[in-house]
């Protein structure tokens, strides 16, 4: 195969909603480009992408697949992402490394939900953008209602390129407004015929033509000074006006299109290599200190990985695009995040799990490499002696989690190598080992997304796994000022144990005042590792305790803290002050001042009216207006407070506050009440007081629990 260089070179990402006819687009498009013989079905799992086992399943996208098509001297790298929002991990990394978007819709169902949450990711990119209407061919299409919400949802920079002559099960014609030329397909699809436009469109299609050269000429004033004086543009001009709109996002070009009959796919590949922009007309990416690094293959060569996947007989598959220079096979490249210099072995251009060996890569191409045993996603690689970090990917928030737990004895370590590559692969999975909870939590962006890890363990790694609910990491402190002693006095046969402490144990909050009738000879802070803060006060008068036990004491105290006497929980915000007590000259030492410390401490807390206390999150959802008030009404049963309710275009953003016992299930109930329109972020708040019956129950059953135990 032969290099590209970045004016050749185009980079671009299949989105939309699922089932809207992406991966099926992509087969035509390979197809067309004589990429592949012959064009795989979605339902016979035979297409170039989606070729996991877990997407046979599925029948749906669940991985972001690399392609790449050569068509007329351009190499055109495509990236197939998946359309469920559980997945947004992986239409996130593309956007990071694509240069246009080409977001597909559905004509029988118009513009979907996950197309609305993907459009926003392309204006967080500032990603060109091109509307593909496909299904053309559907009974129930509807070409123009399509077109309608697309303007609405996207502005009227959504343009019409092409319309079906007829749609529906009889279509086999496209108008072409800017090339103002009707293409007719045969039953098999392929290459159309070209012909006038029939005399009863030519009314309509000039129409939409002068529309396409109006938005095209009003962003650009040598433009419209040209279109003003000769009343049109040529064909040169409006590309070169198409690239430049496209690049500021002034304009998203309509095309139409039947994937399943390899209608329309050529023509859209022609416009991608003639018109969306290259790697060479787009911005130049900077690094995090500003540095500018155009798509030059002469300069510093540099390189960002956006993707990463273990692949069976292959290992760890690292998938990069080039910014700046040339990558070259056996080159040794800096990584800049590790400092560990990696060489490159040998490369590859993929199409699915087909890889196709190269030399080089230059700036702007999309390749792959693999083994490379310390390089990540979001690492930078570049040539020795620069120091460059392009930023980084910034992946959305988990939404949901479970614990993870192993149903056979001694397969931990198997599943943390297991979980760990997970990771690895989709950084939305996000893996924690809580020694607080005793549980091995995984979290995710939906219920989806939680069952497509759990198929990968069970399927790939070979592991016997359940999906438990998660704990939830209460706290515990006081409400009221308790004076509580001990005494541990043990006796063996040699030395013994002694000590007496006596504490006061109250609740802290900062600038409290100085414990009355007490006097404080030193003062120890402690930020808990858990949040909160306790205060250690030294009030020892007459030395009855000599200073080197406090620190015992003290040790007694903090064990005694990471497991309250209400649920287990940790403690926090208390202050403890010992300031009396007894000692042995003999059977006195660190040990049993360190008992003492916790039991005493134990005492006091019981008697000072705990609190348990729970995390709270605050919760923001994006939804349709006509959502809002079922999801209104549903939050008072998941004991949510509704902060306020926000426009923002054609959605409605409601603030609330939730317990994270409740937010654990709510990705799930949310997608039923609003039949998937709706999506939600989630971000710790505070710890607030559990209700007094809720607070009772989880008490009983911490006995309980600890009974069983015993």
């Amino acid at each position: 195969m032969k290099t590209y260089d970045a004016h050749h070179i185009r980079n671009v990402a299949l989105l939309g909603h699922g089932s809207a006819g992406k991966t099926t687009l992509a087969e035509a498009m390979l197809f067309e480009s004589k990429e592949i013989s012959r064009r795989g079905t979605v339902e016979e799992h035979t297409t170039v992408s989606d070729y996991h086992e877990i997407e046979h399943e599925r029948s749906s996208s669940v991985f972001g697949t690399v392609m790449f098509a050569e068509w007329r001297d351009y190499k055109i790298n495509i990236i197939d992402t998946p359309g469920y929002v559980d997945y947004v991990g992986e239409v996130i990394g593309a956007l990071r490394v694509v240069d246009t978007g080409i977001m597909v819709l559905s004509s029988p169902n118009g513009v979907e939900v996950g197309t609305e949450t993907i459009w926003k990711y392309t204006k967080q990119f500032q990603t060109p953008v091109i509307c593909v209407v496909n299904k053309v061919d559907h009974e129930h299409s509807n070409f123009w209602r399509t077109v309608d919400q697309a303007k609405d949802r996207f502005g009227r920079e959504a343009t019409v390129v092409q319309y079906p002559l007829t749609e529906g099960t009889g279509f086999n014609t496209i108008i072409d407004v800017l090339k103002m030329t009707a293409y007719v397909f045969s039953s098999d699809g392929g290459t159309p015929t070209k012909t006038d436009i029939p005399d009863t469109e030519k009314e309509r299609a000039a129409q939409l033509h002068n529309e396409l050269i109006e938005i095209i000429a009003e962003n650009d004033e040598d433009l419209m000074d040209h279109y003003l004086d000769k009343g049109e543009l040529t064909e040169d001009e409006m590309r070169k006006g198409l690239t430049h709109s496209l690049i500021k996002r002034e304009i998203v070009p309509v095309f139409c299109t039947s994937a399943k009959n390899n209608m329309g796919a050529g023509r859209l590949m022609t416009f991608i290599d003639v018109v969306i922009p290259a790697p060479v007309e787009m911005p130049p990416v900077k690094t995090l200190s500003g540095v500018e690094l155009p798509a030059d293959p002469h300069g510093k060569t540099c390189a960002f990985v956006f993707k990463s996947t273990s692949e069976p007989n292959v290992g760890e598959m690292s998938f990069f695009r080039v910014y700046s220079g040339t990558v070259k096979h056996g080159m040794d490249v800096v990584n800049e995040q590790t400092g560990v210099t990696e060489r490159l072995g040998q490369l590859y251009v993929v199409n699915g799990h087909k890889r196709h060996d190269v030399e080089s890569l230059e700036a702007g191409d999309i390749g792959a490499v693999v083994k490379l045993k310390n390089t990540h996603v979001n690492n930078t690689l570049h040539e020795k002696g620069m120091n460059l970090v392009l930023p980084p990917i910034e992946f959305p928030h988990p939404r949901v989690r479970t614990s993870v737990v192993s149903n056979r004895k001694g397969e931990e370590d198997k599943l943390g190598v297991a979980l760990h590559h997970l990771h690895e692969e989709d950084p939305t999975i996000i893996i924690e080992h809580s020694v607080e909870l005793n549980q091995v939590i995984l979290h995710a962006q939906g219920e989806m997304h939680l069952q497509t890890a759990k198929h990968r363990l069970v399927n790939r790694y070979k592991l016997d796994v359940d999906f438990q609910p998660a704990r939830v990491p209460y706290r515990e402190t006081i409400r009221k000022s308790v004076d509580g002693s001990y005494r541990h006095k043990k006796q063996t046969g040699g030395a013994g144990q002694f000590a007496e402490v006596h504490m006061r144990v109250e609740p802290y909050h900062e600038g409290m005042p100085d414990p009355t009738g007490l006097t404080i000879r030193g003062t120890e802070i402690t930020d808990l590792p858990w949040g909160g803060k306790l205060v250690f006060l030294n009030c020892i008068v007459g030395g009855v305790i000599e200073a080197r036990f406090l620190p015992a004491i003290m040790k007694g105290v903090m064990e005694k803290m990471t497991e309250g006497p209400v649920t287990g929980s940790y403690v926090r915000d208390v202050r403890v002050s010992v300031y009396d007590g007894k000692m042995h000259a003999v059977d006195s030492n660190e040990a049993a001042f360190k008992t003492a410390g916790r039991m005493a401490f134990k005492e006091a807390f019981i008697n000072a009216d705990p609190q348990l206390l729970e995390p709270m999150y605050t919760v923001t959802v994006l939804m349709p207006e006509d959502q809002v008030g079922d999801v209104m009404s549903d939050l008072p049963l998941r004991r949510a407070e509704i902060v306020g309710v926000d426009a923002d275009g054609h959605y409605q953003i409601l603030t609330c506050r939730m317990p994270l016992v409740e937010l654990d299930r709510y990705a799930t109930v949310l997608r039923s009440l609003t039949a998937g329109r709706a999506n939600f972020d989630a971000e710790f708040a505070e710890y607030v007081p559990v209700a007094s019956q809720i607070a009772a129950k989880l008490h009983q059953d911490y006995l309980a629990h600890a009974k069983d135990e015993d």
